[in-house]
This record gives structure tokens, C-alpha cells and sequence, in this order.
């Protein structure tokens, strides 16, 4: 069960930053377009803007997902160093349920949100605003396999390379 677990977050790990990399370079593009359409050509663009907020909820939330697979996240870290033995455990566990409880919230309610607004759409394109709120559940539901897994399997990187 340990083995499937970690090769299941391994997959969704790089198909979230890869994805978010994807993002990354596509808001990077709409924003430079946007900057020619508005300062070169005087036509601003209507829809780049918007676009972009949206990608950017999508980055951040599959961004989180790696950061919480790698320990990367702001943490206890304080905590973390000072303890050793059953307190360092204790400490372990009471990160992950606080990061599984959120998460858990996150999606029940990122749900709900993306079913309510799935009927309203963007002030400057004909889709639906559930797109850019599911981003949320999405993003939780990911990042919920990735805190499991970063208990199971330890990656705290920022940890081991802070002085």
C-alpha cells in the first residue's frame, strides 16, 4: 500500500508542477501581450487580464501541492529541529492532521463553491466561473495525497539545507 501511495504522488507530483510550469509560461505570455496590445497597438486586450488571474489561482493551488510533497511549505521547523525521538513524532503528526484538516475543508467547501457558480461566467469570455474555482478541490484533493505521502516518506528539504 506504501509503494502504490508513493508512486501515485510521485505522478500527480510532476503532473502538478508540470502543469504549473505550463501555467506559469502561458500567464507569462497573456501578460506581455497584454502590455503590447495596451502601450503598442493603444487596443487593450479584454480578456488577457482576466485570464491571467484565473491561470494564476490554477498555479498556486497545483504549486501547493509540490511544496507540500517537499516539505517546502513555512512549517514548525523550529519545532521540528529541537525535538527529538517521540516529541519529533508528535510534532510530525500534529503538521499532517493540521494540513489534512484544512485540506479536508478546502475541498468540501471548493466543491460546493465551483457547483454554485458553474452557471455564472466571465465578465469578458463565455465560460464558466466553476472552472477557475475548481481549482480549489482540485488543488486540495491533490495536495491531500501529497501531505500523506510526505508523512509516509519525509522529503523536508528546506529543512536539511537551513543553517
Amino acid at each position: 500500500m506504501r509503494t502504490l501511495l508513493l508512486a501515485l504522488d510521485r505522478h500527480l507530483s510532476n503532473f502538478a508542477l508540470n502543469v504549473a510550469c505550463v501555467l506559469l509560461a502561458v500567464i507569462s505570455v497573456l501578460g506581455m501581450w497584454q502590455v503590447v496590445t495596451r502601450f503598442v497597438l493603444s487596443q487593450p486586450s479584454t480578456w488577457t487580464e482576466e485570464s491571467m488571474r484565473r491561470l494564476l489561482i490554477w498555479c498556486v493551488m497545483l504549486g501547493v501541492v509540490v511544496a507540500f510533497r517537499r516539505g517546502a511549505l513555512v512549517s514548525v521547523d523550529l519545532m521540528l529541529r529541537m525535538t527529538k525521538g517521540v516529541f519529533h513524532q508528535a510534532v510530525r503528526w500534529v503538521i499532517t492532521l493540521s494540513s489534512l484538516a484544512f485540506l479536508s475543508v478546502l475541498l468540501w467547501y471548493g466543491i460546493n463553491l465551483a457547483w454554485r457558480v458553474r452557471f455564472q461566467t466571465f465578465a469578458s469570455m463565455e465560460l464558466s466561473m466553476g472552472w477557475a474555482y475548481a481549482a480549489l478541490p482540485v488543488g486540495a484533493a491533490l495536495a491531500l495525497v501529497a501531505v500523506i505521502a510526505q508523512h509516509i516518506d519525509p522529503m523536508n528539504e528546506e529543512l536539511e539545507n537551513a543553517q
